[in-house]
């Protein structure tokens, strides 16, 4: 008998220490600002516990921030607050992230009795007032020196992601007020890449600037979704924006393909553009069945984004062993995606302490990786920019004479076929001056091709000097140099021709230390007929004209039109 006292006694005295046990929050003082304290933590499996039903459970202790996970569904809260204040409380218990669940329930007890109730049914808020800008704020007032409890039941629509605040009025609006600041400031820096991008695709027409802006548009109204920011500034909630949750499936599909177009994997790394095209196939049956069913669909979306994760890695260390010059860029900002993201699915799945970095992980991933994604963009335009000078440059190089820097005679003939077209169209003159250097036979011979090459290079300078910039300069080979010249008539012609004769026996070269050369031109010219002429023709009187000018004596400028020639000085009209 005396055992069986004892046993009772024992287990009276356990029952006793397990209520003791159960976690309480203590209010001593009328100040109250409590983010972090312990409370109790019931799931219920079968989702149809009610208040009565639940008193009886037994609660695990948790923080009053928790992830339960995916199969928590329907989770019970208990929290014990204890008035040692001396004075009534009136006070508000806030659940900050109540857009993100189905529905929520406070019951207040007090003495064992029920004193108040509220239900917040997201899909109908007309039935509560409790709901501001996406978080539930229940008031409570607690008696001075009373014990009140508070049962919180939250029906989430994909996993248990849970917090409770405890303020007094003052507190209270300060945290109403400061909500989705840092969540506005990232939607707002993505909205502004979106917006740049965009115009970069205008611009460009590049298929990687679209995916990188619907990725863009994917991850911020996940972020806006999932952190309460849409909440916060629409005020809406329930089924009608619980589909946008779908963004979090299409992010990684535009995530893909604007890594097959950044890579252009396709067409140069066909085993990787496979890999890819095989990770999109799944990605894109969960898409189809979120638009059906998109709390079922995101059920398996932690674990399809392992395994994106994987794949997509994978392809990247692949990219940079072959020496692609984007892959180290891309690893490493797809990296930071990879590292938070891992944390928001141990957060979610309720394997680690929440905290904001664990909770907030998606978002600072997207974010990290969105920015480096915005460097590649902007490095692989760089590089195409320097491919297109490099070619710009190879064609300048094809086109002009390494010597002088003039433009050569296969160029000359292209460009001068063009201003012959556009003089035709708007009935301007267009005329030819042929250059060619006296003696240069005699000067290399007596002085050396070094010698040479400078006395091209002075006459090369100083028909740039001489010339317009609307006007065609080429060298045609040897000392023979041609300009032709649009809008200019033959008496014009005449002049500029006087003009380069005269400027060029101004010039002086020096042979050696001691002797310098003296350098002189005959100069053809010969106006263009815009009917009858092509631009060979026209080209071969103005030789005629330059060999007339040799005869004669060279240094001076001799014109040919109409197959006449005739002293400079001596006007004709073509």
């Amino acid at each position: 008998m005396t055992l069986t006292r004892i046993f009772v006694l024992l287990m009276l005295l356990f029952s006793a220490m397990a209520v003791s046990a159960e976690p309480r929050v203590l209010l001593d003082a009328p100040a109250v600002n409590l983010t972090d304290f312990r409370i109790g933590y019931y799931i219920d499996d079968s989702r149809e516990l009610t208040y009565t039903q639940i008193r009886d459970r037994s609660f695990r202790e948790t923080a009053s921030t928790a992830s339960l996970g995916t199969n928590a569904r329907v989770a019970w809260y208990k929290v014990i607050m204890e008035n040692t204040s001396g004075m009534e409380l009136a006070l508000d218990i806030q659940m900050p992230h109540a857009y993100h669940v189905k529905s929520v329930a406070f019951y207040e007890e007090r003495n064992g009795q029920l004193v108040r109730s509220e239900t917040l049914d997201l899909d109908n808020l007309a039935d509560s007032h409790i709901m501001y800008r996406g978080v539930a704020v229940y008031p409570v007032s607690l008696p001075a020196d009373s014990v009140t409890t508070v049962y919180v039941r939250s029906f989430a629509y994909s996993h248990q992601w849970f917090a409770l605040n405890i303020f007094d009025q003052e507190h209270s609006r300060k945290a109403l007020v400061g909500t989705n600041n840092d969540v506005a400031l990232l939607v707002g820096m993505m909205l502004a890449l979106v917006f740049y991008n965009f115009l970069l695709y205008f611009a460009t027409s590049k298929l990687e600037n679209i995916f990188y802006s619907f990725y863009l548009v994917s991850g911020l109204v996940w972020i806006a979704l999932s952190y309460g920011l849409v909440a916060s500034l629409f005020d809406v909630y329930g089924e009608q924006v619980f589909m946008l949750n779908i963004s979090l499936i299409t992010m990684p599909i535009f995530l893909v393909l604007f890594m097959m177009a950044i890579f252009e994997t396709k067409t140069r790394y066909t085993t990787e553009h496979r890999w890819l095209q095989a990770l999109l196939l799944p990605l894109f049956v969960v898409l189809v069945w979120g638009l059906f069913d998109i709390s079922a669909a995101l059920k398996p979306a932690s674990t399809l984004a392992v395994i994106m994760m994987l794949i997509t890695l994978s392809v990247t260390f692949s990219l940079l062993r072959k020496g692609n010059p984007l892959a180290k860029f891309f690893l490493i900002g797809h990296g930071f995606f990879v590292i938070f993201n891992v944390m928001a699915v141990l957060f979610y799945k309720g394997l680690i302490e929440p905290t904001y970095v664990a909770s907030h992980g998606v978002g600072i991933g997207i974010m990290l990786e969105a920015l480096m994604l915005a460097f590649i963009i902007s490095h692989r335009i760089k590089i195409l920019e320097d491919i297109r000078a490099s070619q710009d440059e190879l064609k300048k190089q094809a086109a002009t004479d390494p010597l002088t820097r003039l433009y050569n005679r296969r160029y000359f003939f292209a460009e001068a076929g063009y201003l012959m077209e556009v003089a035709k169209a708007h009935q301007q003159p267009l005329a030819i001056l042929a250059i060619d250097i006296d003696r240069f036979k005699q000067v290399n011979d007596s002085h050396g091709h070094a010698v040479g090459d400078q006395v091209i290079i002075t006459l090369a300078r100083t028909l740039k000097a001489q010339s317009r910039n609307k006007d065609l300069l080429a060298r045609f080979g040897g000392e023979e140099f041609v300009m032709l010249l649009p809008e200019t008539d033959t008496e014009q012609a005449l002049a500029c021709a006087e003009r380069v004769r005269a400027a060029i026996a101004a010039q002086r070269i020096a042979a050696s230390p001691t002797e310098q050369l003296t350098l002189t031109v005959s100069i053809g010219v010969t106006s263009v007929n815009l009917t009858t002429d092509s631009i060979e023709t026209a080209l071969n009187r103005a030789d005629q004209a330059l060999y007339e000018a040799k005869h004669k004596g060279r240094d001076q400028v001799c014109l040919n039109n109409d197959n006449q020639t005739t002293e400079p000085g001596v006007t004709q009209n073509p």
